[in-house]
């Protein structure tokens, strides 16, 4: 056996693509272990901060999941485009609820999540340099997954002034846009972080404003369902005229079916668009496990009932947690919607991050710090919804008490 000595100074050092040094770890991610190491000393922490939910999807979702898992037939790859059954059922769910009509053959993808749904978007349509429009506040995966496709990432801000409702015409004035180097924009309603309802309205400004520029207009709407008014039908950008040719929708079962560890989600759009991003997808994942996606159909099946008793329980939390933000001296507007509250802090604080921190350390309650959603989230902080009403009620005590 030949031995072979190797130096220090013979080893070549091995480093990222750029692309890695331009994004940073998920804020909640590091905060979590902070979180969990103070557990760890039995401090006990109470989080309002991840917007995972709480509860259990519908007895009878677990039991589709749980018959198909025995079937042996079921462990196999699946197809790319998902089942036949589920893709059918996403159709159902927007004709019956969204008034909108999709072709369950072509105009319907599922995801493994949404998340991994706007990295193949983005793969499908962006190249090095082009342009996307991203929220701010908004999502930080749209600016993470925009700059590890080596995207320009133009913010447009989003304020409390004009009911943070993207301000059109000001977009229209962007050198990006009038070049028409911007491909995709980004948009979030009924919209986290600050919970600002979908309307018409907008949407109709939305689908003239990509028509005119030639961009693509992706909804990301998972929280339609949330905190609804009953009777009262959620809303989508599909069902504008003409938004098929400009608009992409994304939707997901994690919060309206309390799934969110079962990463099931969809995509709706014209059948070209599904065909383009079915080729970025189609060579990054292998499909979903059968019975998920049997139990997920099951899911879509559930009628009225089953949102509205969701939504009472959420509303009960949504009463605690507006009581928490006054405690704070937080502002909040009560219209808001969908799995969080959201709260402008007193002018004497510093920042959201350091009042977080200090909610943290002070008084063991973890809540999201608004500085996270991008520059105009600075002065707010986030409340979730995902937990108990018990819990809540317990972090209100300490607040107010320091217990």
């Amino acid at each position: 056996m030949l031995n072979v000595k190797i130096s220090d100074t013979d080893c070549r050092a091995i480093t990222p693509a750029r692309r890695v040094s331009g994004v940073e770890e998920y804020y909640f991610s590091r905060k979590l272990r902070e979180v969990a190491e103070m557990n760890s000393r039995g401090l006990d922490v109470i989080s309002l901060g991840i917007g995972g939910p709480d509860l259990p999807p519908s007895e009878e979702v677990i039991s589709t999941l749980c018959e198909a898992a025995r079937n042996p037939k079921n462990h196999s790859y699946q197809t790319y485009t998902g089942i036949p059954e589920l893709r059918e059922a996403f159709s159902g769910w927007y004709a019956t609820y969204y008034g909108v009509k999709l072709n369950p053959d072509t105009e319907i993808l599922p995801l493994i999540g949404s998340k991994e749904g706007i990295m193949h978007i983005t793969m499908a349509f962006v190249n090095p340099g082009d342009a996307v429009l991203v929220p701010d506040p908004g999502y930080p995966t749209y600016t993470s997954v925009s700059r590890l496709a080596d995207a320009e990432i133009i913010k447009y801000d989003l304020l409390p002034e004009k009911g943070w409702y993207p301000d059109f015409e000001a977009l229209s004035e962007l050198e990006a846009v009038k070049e028409g180097r911007v491909k995709i924009m980004w948009l979030n309603y009924p919209h986290m972080p600050t919970g600002t309802p979908a309307t018409r309205e907008l949407f109709e400004k939305a689908v003239a404003f990509g028509r005119k520029h030639g961009i693509l207009i992706v909804n990301d709407n998972p929280y339609s369902f949330i905190l609804k008014p009953s009777g009262r039908k959620p809303l989508s950008i599909l069902e504008i005229e003409g938004a098929k040719e400009v608009c992409i929708e994304m939707n997901s079962l994690s919060k309206s079916h309390n799934m969110a560890g079962w990463r099931v989600a969809m995509l709706a759009s014209d059948a070209k668009f599904v065909s383009w991003i079915l080729r970025v997808k189609s060579n990054i994942d292998s499909g979903q496990f059968r019975p998920v996606m049997l139990a997920a159909a099951r899911a879509l099946q559930l009628d009225e009932e089953w949102y509205e008793k969701l939504n009472a329980e959420y509303a009960r939390r949504r009463e605690v947690a507006e009581k928490i933000m006054e405690a704070l001296g937080c502002d909040f507007d009560p219209s808001q919607r969908g799995l969080f509250l959201w709260g402008r802090i007193p002018e004497e604080e510093k920042s959201s991050e350091t009042m977080a921190d200090r909610l943290l350390k002070e008084k063991r309650v973890f809540v999201t710090p608004g500085f996270i959603f991008g520059r105009q989230g600075d002065r707010y902080l986030r409340i979730s919804l995902c937990a108990t009403e018990h819990s809540l009620e317990k972090a209100l005590k300490r607040i107010k008490n320091n217990d």
